[in-house]
């Protein structure tokens, strides 16, 4: 099994800033893609960033030019720095990761627990 954990979310002021982390642990043999999904009061989730193993990236044209992924392969890790934050920004925000994991290399696709962020006005 692989667990997700996140962390970093809060309150903060329109245009500050947050981190998000997100570690995987468990019996992990290759994460392959790893990214951010928020889902905000009465609307679908939706795709933040994501990042590939070997460093594509890909960002909602939202948070383009005020977010910006990464990640720490040799910990499992991946970051969501958010800055210029908005209210539109506010949600409960979401890791997932994808490889595979065990001895039998099982394929896993997971999501972390989730972290609110609010953006206050």
């Amino acid at each position: 099994q692989v667990q997700l954990v996140e962390s970093g979310g809060g309150l903060v002021q329109v245009g500050g800033s947050l981190r998000l982390s997100c570690a995987a642990s468990g019996s992990i043999f290759r994460i392959n893609n790893m990214g951010w999904y928020r889902q905000a009061p009465g609307k679908q989730r939706e795709l933040v960033a994501s990042i590939s193993s070997g460093g594509r990236i890909n960002y909602a044209d939202s948070v383009k030019g005020r977010f910006t992924i990464s990640r720490d392969n040799a910990k499992n890790t991946v970051y969501l720095q958010m800055n210029s934050l908005k209210p539109e920004d506010t949600a409960v925000y979401y890791c997932n990761a994808e490889g595979y994991y065990g001895g039998w290399r099982t394929n896993f696709n997971g999501w972390g627990q989730g972290t609110q962020v609010t953006v206050s006005s």
